[in-house]
């Protein structure tokens, strides 16, 4: 199963924090960061691909270290709406350059304003993510996390891809 066809499940599971308004919130954060910076729909949304991928990489990693409740707590601790710069550092540390480098060349942004976007791509990307936990016990397993990380190793995820069938689902 896809991941937005997870997503789509979690909203419709009343045991999954995921619903509606929340992916709602998601997209209008999206569109307002994209209005705030001048940046097209088109290159909002490889930014987000971007971003996403890198992301993906770095949970990969911390779930290879700490394991699936690691992982879990920081997409719970991080995922939001709100730009937070510690989700950045929590993920890729403080040497960003590689990441801004990545996601620039993928966009063709100005690597100053991918710097300044990321304290908000990054909760953004994990509070998607978010949509899969559990209301009653976070750590009893997350379907969306899980497709995210694609643990069959495929390849075949994009989380630009997800959000932009989500949207246009709930008619955004």
């Amino acid at each position: 199963m896809g991941l937005f066809d997870q997503i789509m499940n979690a909203v419709s599971d009343p045991n999954l924090q995921a619903n509606a308004g929340q992916l709602a919130n998601m997209f209008g954060t999206v569109q307002q960061l994209s209005n705030n910076t001048g940046t097209d729909a088109s290159t909002m949304q490889s930014a987000m691909s971007a971003v996403g991928g890198l992301v993906r990489g770095a949970l990969q990693q911390k779930r290879a270290e700490g394991g699936n409740d690691l992982v879990q707590n920081l997409v719970s601790q991080f995922g939001g709406t709100s730009p937070n710069s510690l989700a950045v550092t929590a993920l890729f540390g403080s040497h960003l350059q590689p990441i801004i480098d990545t996601v620039a060349q993928r966009t063709g942004l100005d690597p100053n304003m991918i710097e300044q976007m990321l304290p908000t791509l990054v909760p953004l990307v994990l509070n998607f993510l978010k949509t899969g936990t559990p209301t009653q016990n976070a750590q009893a397993g997350n379907p969306v996390l899980n497709s995210f990380l694609d643990s069959d190793g495929d390849g075949d995820v994009d989380i630009a891809d997800a959000m932009g069938m989500a949207s246009r689902f709930l008619g955004q």
